[in-house]
């Protein structure tokens, strides 16, 4: 096999395992036809050049497969592909609303199983049962005030 010929393997091995990585993940057939083709190349090279060609040939190969993968993992690499937006949301706490407080009423705008919508102090609050499920349109008291949520009973519990 010709010199060309070894490198045209070695270079379809790498293409293929970068397909494998970053396109395809998982096991497929572009992870073990880079496998390989980089071994054929290789093998290749030992078998019809000889030792010292075959040495040469794994070393360059090696040195090839460390350059691109460093090449890849830069930091720039990947800004040019991934989603550049931002999150900035934010969880409202319930604890310092001054509009509720423990011992306050309302209804349940939905069920409580156990969380749900209810209205309390004509806010709308997302509220946690205290004893299971709440049908909707059940009057509620206010037994306790966590982080994001409103801890609550059934009036007649």
């Amino acid at each position: 096999m010709s010199i060309g010929a070894i490198i045209f393997l070695i270079i379809l091995g790498i293409v293929l395992l970068l397909v494998e990585f970053l396109i395809i993940p998982g096991i497929t057939i572009a992870g073990i036809g880079g496998f390989l083709c980089i071994g054929a190349g290789i093998f290749a090279a030992y078998y019809g050049h000889g030792v010292q060609v075959g040495n040469i040939t794994l070393l360059s190969t090696l040195g090839a497969i460390v350059l691109t993968i460093a090449l890849v993992l830069k930091s720039r690499t990947w800004k040019k592909v991934m989603l550049g937006s931002n999150i900035n949301g934010i969880i409202g706490d319930v604890k310092h609303d001054v509009a509720f407080k423990v011992g306050d009423h309302g209804k349940t705008i939905t069920r409580l199983a156990p969380i749900g919508k209810a209205m309390i102090n004509d806010k709308m609050v997302e509220a946690k049962s205290m004893t299971g499920f709440i049908d909707e349109n059940t009057e509620i008291k206010i037994v306790k005030i966590q982080n994001t949520n409103v801890v609550v009973k059934p009036l007649n519990y």
